[in-house]
């Protein structure tokens, strides 16, 4: 008898455009490289196996940490002894799923006066790592917000250990925004600070639990494309203790807030109430599937346009995206006079179980076979290279010799325009959660002309979803 509960056509995974999805960190090599970590390494649990860590030591994670962000990241990084020591490939992942989400286009952009990607971080802690990922890996610009000395004072340290991105990223005390401007060498000011303590069960007692989040921070006319936070998962210290098998240290305001994530993120809720307007995208990390769904509920109740979620796995730990918007969802294509840009996507949505990213991707090629385009498939990172020859004159309708997906009437298309001969691209394929595919298309060749590569892209969107896409049926 089959299991009534769903199962997963794929399984969740490292995001495809992460670093480490293909390539995990090679202990052995950093500890060649890099002494300092060399003395935590533990030998293979098996023979030809690689070398580990003890996971439950801070030293070690710590050092780990930050031999990653100096070796693949170029960026100097450091904590002190108790702080929450964060996992590099985790933090990517939630890094590149907010570059999908620009890329989907689902939200149109708002009105801001810099080029860059804005970026609020919420409770940016010592270890500053979003705002240090995301200016390093794409350019981003960042404030990170946080309420104790402790937090704000080693997060400008970190920024000012890294001259080559300090013009990108603001640390400001959320207590009293005014203070922040600059990153500054003296200490935080406002009264209100808090001292950061480990030792602290009544921290958030009292006023301590209103503290600010978004509103009050955010400063009249300022406007982001995003809020990300990595949230106090737990009601208590005790329920914070419980896995003794990781030792990623974290003090009291990282780790505990009244009613868990699921209260600390319907304050972030509450908030994006009154800041419609001045975010792109809110979103938060989720450590419970349970509280996923109860947050969710909670959007749709409080009139959001748009919900998107997504599941983050690293190794064993599974921690789940929620992000949410009241902006008004943009129509896909409505015009190919659009600005010259080298990325173009599209969703695909409620698909069917069985479905997933490699059955799509299979398509794409069989999309770009049957008009004689020379294809290469790459399964390892879900894409296919195409280069349209210059023989090349239309898609052929009802070739025999072509896969399965021509024998649908969907892949009937259009004539390529003559300007795209010979043009290189590349289509690449995101699961992003059951049910959801993201496909998107880069030009390899910059000169290429923006219009008729959104031309041969429209016809590549309408036949997956004649495809794959149940028509709507009601009356």
């Amino acid at each position: 008898m089959l299991s009534k509960k769903r199962r997963r056509v794929d399984p969740p995974s490292i995001h495809p455009r992460n670093r480490y999805s293909e390539n995990p960190p090679d202990f052995a090599l950093l500890g060649s490289l890099c002494p300092s970590f060399q003395s935590f390494l533990l030998p293979p649990r098996r023979p030809g196996g690689r070398p580990t860590i003890d996971w439950s030591d801070f030293n070690a994670t710590r050092e780990l940490t930050r031999v990653l962000l100096l070796h693949d990241h170029g960026v100097h990084w450091w904590i002190p002894d108790g702080q929450l020591c964060p996992t590099v490939p985790n933090r990517s992942n939630y890094i590149h799923w907010l570059q999908d989400l620009l890329s989907s286009d689902v939200i149109p952009p708002i009105q801001i006066s810099e080029e860059k990607v804005r970026v609020f971080d919420i409770g940016t802690g010592a270890n500053c790592i979003y705002p240090l990922l995301g200016a390093s890996l794409l350019g981003w610009s960042f404030v990170g917000s946080d309420v104790t000395k402790i937090a704000l004072e080693w997060a400008r340290k970190n920024v000012q250990s890294n001259p080559h991105l300090s013009e990108l990223i603001e640390i400001r005390n959320a207590c009293d925004p005014s203070s922040s401007g600059k990153i500054e060498n003296d200490v935080v000011r406002g009264e209100e600070a808090l001292e950061g303590s480990t030792h602290n069960p009544n921290m958030w007692s009292g006023c301590c639990s209103e503290l600010p989040v978004l509103v009050g921070v955010i400063k009249d006319g300022e406007k982001f494309d995003f809020c990300m936070c990595n949230p106090p998962f737990f009601e208590s210290v005790e329920e914070a203790g419980l896995n003794p098998k990781t030792s990623c240290g974290g003090t009291f305001e990282e780790m505990v807030f009244p009613g868990g994530e699921q209260a600390f993120i319907t304050r972030i809720i509450d908030d994006s109430l009154r800041l419609k307007h001045s975010f792109r995208w809110f979103t938060s990390m989720v450590g419970r599937k349970a509280n996923l769904k109860f947050l969710v509920s909670k959007l749709h109740e409080v009139g959001v346009s748009v919900v998107k979620t997504t599941e983050f796995v690293q190794g064993h730990t599974t921690r789940w995206g929620l992000a949410w918007s009241f902006l008004t969802p943009a129509k896909k294509f409505i015009a190919l006079q659009t600005p010259k840009r080298s990325h173009n996507s599209f969703m695909l949505e409620g698909l069917q179980r069985q479905v997933g990213a490699f059955q799509v991707l299979k398509s794409v090629e069989s999309f770009f076979l049957a008009a004689g385009a020379s294809c290469k498939s790459d399964l390892s990172s879900f894409c296919v290279n195409v280069t349209l020859l210059e023989h090349i004159g239309e898609l052929q309708k009802n070739d025999s010799d072509t896969s399965e997906i021509t024998s649908s009437p969907a892949i009937e298309s259009n004539n390529f325009q003559h300007s795209l001969k010979g043009l290189p691209f590349r289509i690449s394929v995101f699961h992003q959660v059951p049910g959801t595919v993201l496909v998107r298309a880069s030009s390899l060749d910059k000169e290429s002309s923006s219009g008729s590569f959104f031309v041969f892209f429209q016809q590549l969107e309408d036949a997956l979803k004649a495809q794959f896409l149940k028509p709507n049926t009601k009356n």
